[in-house]
């Protein structure tokens, strides 16, 4: 018996001898192994050629945003943080939106800029890691078409020519929480890099008195990423990537994108005007208290109701009234003020708002359309007169600023200067003003009058770089430029 047992073991053992035997002969062919082991069947390996193919598809339409530029910094003098203006370096991403050469990003990346420098990545179809290496990006200047600084949005146009893809928006109201998604961008300064996670939340306010709503997700997004694009296994972008909640710096699994439905909505307006024009439909809200739900009888203690219906609106002709709840918007249960306004934010003009409204009892659906409120700048472009405002050179309608119009301009810091009515139809002028900047001084000289522009501008020799400081968004910056591209 002790024979027989001895036997099987020495029989196991030299089994088992032959099997790491065997494994390690196969280990020293991968290749085979790898053909051997990975059916198309096996879910693991299908998930890892759909992620392979969606980065493929989306990676050439990301790009690495380069800006310098004059900014506050702070810098610790003896002690004491001092508040400074220096001449900054920021690296962000962005994405293609329009093939033409048009760029979404973040307004904090572009914010000061005077030279932009965007790098488009390389295109090949070999995906070995050598390749990457080798691989050079393709660097082409652009500039600042507008921004939304409260919506931390910007549009950027490339100034030379590529061959670009278009990334397509989707739909936010398809967005549902835990969905796939892949953050692209460039984190601390690293150009075509992916991370996954899934939407943490479809909504979600950061801040409770503020009317944005932000994407969460918990893939990694780091310093460098700001502008990128988040997008869906259909290779649409749901938001676009801008800000983390960290205590130590690093990503700690916090954060947030700008949704699509108000990307698409600030592009289109962008684009279009240098501005973002918000709809409206005419109606004021405000919090349902205990105390008001006493006072006036309502149904419900908490919510929204409808504070206020201005004459000629589109909420007063479809039928809306004071003292009206809101119940929902588009399907979503509105519970709060600052969620109403982001909902009414993801709508422009020529939209329809779907809302369920509960009066006294009863509850009704009104379909409302959505009016485009008036703006400043488009109010004072009516000023212009195309033939006495026009400058050629710069391919602007300016306006001279008086002090009536001073008075109107909330947050000029000086009363003259020019200020940017409009960009004039047909200019080929790649000097980066937008319609909204006002233009101080050129070559350090003040500009109060459109013919002391006009002077100026004729007597730069060519090639000489000139500079104005203009003033954007309620701060000053200064932006360079050349005879030859005027």
């Amino acid at each position: 018996m002790r024979d027989r047992s001895h036997l099987i073991s020495k029989t196991l053992s030299v089994t088992i001898r032959v099997s790491l035997l065997g494994s390690l002969i196969l280990l020293g062919r991968p290749a085979l192994l790898s053909a051997q082991s990975k059916p198309s069947t096996d879910p693991l390996h299908q998930l890892n050629s759909s992620v392979e193919t969606l980065i493929k598809k989306i990676s050439p339409s990301v790009v690495q945003i380069a800006v310098t530029g004059y900014s506050t910094v702070e810098e610790n003098s003896r002690g004491s943080a001092d508040i400074t203006v220096g001449r900054q370096r920021v690296i962000g991403s962005g994405f293609v939106v329009d093939a033409t050469g048009f760029i979404i990003t973040n307004a904090h990346v572009v914010n000061g800029a005077e030279h932009i420098l965007v790098n488009l990545p390389a295109t090949t179809t070999d995906s070995t890691p050598s390749s990457s290496l080798a691989s050079r990006a393709n660097v082409v200047p652009g500039h600042v078409v507008g921004t939304a600084p409260e919506l931390d949005l910007a549009v950027i146009k490339l100034d030379g020519p590529a061959k670009l893809v278009a990334l397509p928006l989707a739909h936010y109201s398809e967005l549902v929480q835990g969905q796939l998604v892949f953050a692209f961008g460039s984190p601390q300064g690293l150009p075509n890099s992916v991370t996954m996670g899934i939407v943490s939340a479809t909504a979600r306010q950061t801040n409770p008195d503020s009317l944005m709503a932000y994407i969460q997700t918990d893939a990694p997004i780091n310093p460098g990423n700001s502008g990128g694009p988040l997008v869906n296994v259909d290779g649409e972008v749901v938001g676009v990537n801008t800000f983390i909640l960290t205590q130590g710096g690093g990503n700690e699994g916090l954060n947030f994108a700008i949704p699509s439905a108000i990307v698409r909505l600030a592009f289109q307006q962008i684009q279009q005007y240098g501005h973002v024009h918000r709809g409206e439909i005419g109606i004021s809200v405000q919090s349902i208290s205990p105390q008001l739900a006493t006072a006036l009888k309502l149904p419900q203690n908490s919510g929204v109701i409808v504070s206020d219906v201005a004459p000629g609106s589109s909420a007063l002709a479809s039928g809306i009234k004071i003292q009206d709840i809101i119940a929902s918007v588009d399907g979503k249960p509105v519970t709060s003020v600052p969620y109403f306004g982001f909902q009414m934010m993801t709508h422009g003009p020529g939209d329809s708002v779907h809302m369920e409204i509960l009066r006294g009892t009863t509850g009704l659906v009104f379909d409302i359309p959505v009016k485009q409120s008036p703006h400043q700048i488009d109010q004072l472009a009516s000023l212009a007169d195309p033939q006495k405002s026009l400058v050629r050179p710069l391919g602007i309608l300016g306006i001279e600023i008086s002090p009536a119009l001073a008075a109107e301009i909330t947050d000029l810091r000086d009363p003259y200067g020019i200020l940017v009515a409009a960009r004039s139809a047909g200019s080929t002028s790649e000097v980066p003003l937008v319609t909204g900047d006002v233009i101080r001084t050129l070559d350090g000289v003040p500009m109060k009058t459109l013919d002391q522009l006009r002077a100026a501008l004729s007597a730069i020799k060519p090639g000489v770089p000139s500079a104005f400081q203009i003033q954007r968004d309620g701060g000053l910056l200064y932006i360079t430029f050349t005879l030859d591209q005027l």
